[in-house]
């Protein structure tokens, strides 16, 4: 008979651990009184990796986190090189003729731009406001600033989808009824994703449960809407809509701009990493949508006028690019910011796609050109990270409409059509990204060079 007596293995092991385990910074303080400039090479390194990965988390791309590595060890009097990806980097500290590496990782990835903000600033300052600090009044700072609470609630958060989500189905064409059933869906569909956010859960179960409230509670407020109001049946189209605020516009954007800057490993993974979430909410919208027979046609003409419809386009604009801002947790003047410049940069793609023989594609390059000239000029200004503008004011050029329509059509084997919507979209997506290139290219001596 075999013995059942459990081998005698330490308690811990039989518990649930954590997948990614907290690293320890407190322990690489040795002696809380030398500056850190003169503490030890595997002291000065734990600022520098922690600086890099506490930047990562915020969604920025592998040139600003370099960068920003790249600041505080100068000032510590090391030479660092660094491999980022999208949730891991590790890299190499050298001074004379000794190394110290150390490989560092995120639990999961998001867009945090209050705390890319002020991780900034710390770097900017870091000689002048730290340079004779010790270890560990710098680990107590970047502790604080790593632990620096989300501004908004999920129900706020949820607000703001809703506000992003019905601006947004505006400007592809959706009247009113589209608008409200947007605003509901999107605004119930990101307060659970907010909401299981805080409990952690994986990023294609919370994504995939979101789009489908979000549709569900569309379909389900247009249905009322249908049999108290009269609503025509074809203002269903709408319902792609309420399922845009899960758009990864800041894995798509800096995926192009990390390759263009050679960062091949963190751009080609950040590029998967928004295919991957573009498709799993693409699909979902699908599945759903074959529930009640609801198909993604042309909106009802609104009937408005060129002017009135420009004058429209602008404060939509803004609500949908504020609205995206918020979600990505920046603060109300931030999101104002980046709402203006969206209105100009938007309103202005729309209205040469309308008037001018300008192709979609080139709009899009044009207009994210323009976004991004303002950004440098606002950023020289107030100091605001370019990223933090740009991205929100251009995500809402993101074709969601067009990927969406191409998932559909392919999964009823209409694979012609799904193609021609896959190819509009990659191109708008393409040109979104360059025309910020082209911007930062223009305006930042550093980003035209290697060095």
């Amino acid at each position: 008979m075999a013995n059942s007596q459990q081998p005698n293995v330490p308690k811990k092991f039989h518990l649930s651990q954590n997948h990614h385990m907290t690293i320890p910074w407190k322990s690489f303080t040795t002696d809380e009184s030398v500056p850190a400039k003169e503490a030890g090479l595997r002291e000065r390194a734990s600022i520098v990796g922690r600086v890099g990965i506490v930047m990562l988390s915020c969604g920025t791309g592998a040139w600003r986190v370099r960068d920003a590595m790249n600041t505080v060890a100068r000032v510590l009097g090391l030479t660092c090189s660094a491999d980022i990806g999208l949730s891991s980097l590790q890299f190499t500290c050298f001074i004379n003729d000794h190394s110290y590496s150390q490989v560092l990782a995120l639990p999961n990835t998001g867009v945090n731009t209050d705390k890319l903000n002020t991780l900034e600033n710390f770097v900017n300052y870091f000689e002048r406001d730290f340079g004779t600090a010790t270890v560990k009044q710098i680990h107590t700072k970047i502790s604080e600033i790593e632990r620096r609470p989300v501004q908004y609630s999920p129900i706020i958060s949820g607000f703001a989808a809703a506000l992003a989500c019905s601006g947004f189905i505006f400007l592809l064409g959706g009247g009113i009824p589209e608008m409200i059933c947007s605003f509901i869906g999107a605004g119930i569909g990101q307060y659970f994703r907010g909401s299981m956010g805080k409990q952690h859960i994986t990023t294609i179960a919370s994504i995939s449960i979101a789009v489908a409230i979000a549709c569900l509670a569309y379909m389900f407020s247009f249905k009322i809407f249908e049999s108290n109001f009269q609503i025509l049946a074809q203002h269903e189209a709408g319902y792609i809509g309420a399922m845009l605020f899960v758009i990864p516009g800041f894995p798509f954007i800096t995926s192009f701009l990390d390759i263009s800057k050679l960062d091949m490993r963190s751009g080609l993974e950040r590029m998967a990493y928004a295919i991957m979430i573009t498709a799993v909410a693409a699909l979902v919208g699908w599945l759903v949508a074959l529930l009640f027979d609801f198909r993604p046609e042309n909106f009802l003409p609104l009937g408005l006028s060129p002017l009135m419809l420009m004058l429209l386009r602008i404060p939509a604009s803004f609500c949908g690019v504020y609205g995206f801002s918020i979600m990505f947790n920046s603060s109300q003047k931030m999101a104002m910011t980046a709402g203006l410049i969206g209105a100009v940069a938007n309103t202005l793609r729309l209205e040469m796609v309308d008037l001018t023989s300008v192709p979609p594609a080139a709009a899009a390059f044009i207009a994210a050109l323009v976004a991004g000239l303002i950004a440098s000029l606002v950023n020289r200004y107030n100091g605001y990270p370019r990223i933090s503008l740009t991205v929100p004011s251009i995500v809402i050029m993101v074709p969601g409409l067009y990927i969406y329509r191409a998932v559909y059509s392919i999964g009823i084997n209409q694979i012609s059509v799904g193609a021609l919507w896959l190819t509009k979209a990659a191109l708008i997506i393409i040109f979104l990204p360059m025309g910020l290139f082209v911007a930062r290219a223009l305006m930042d001596r550093e980003w035209r060079h290697f060095d």
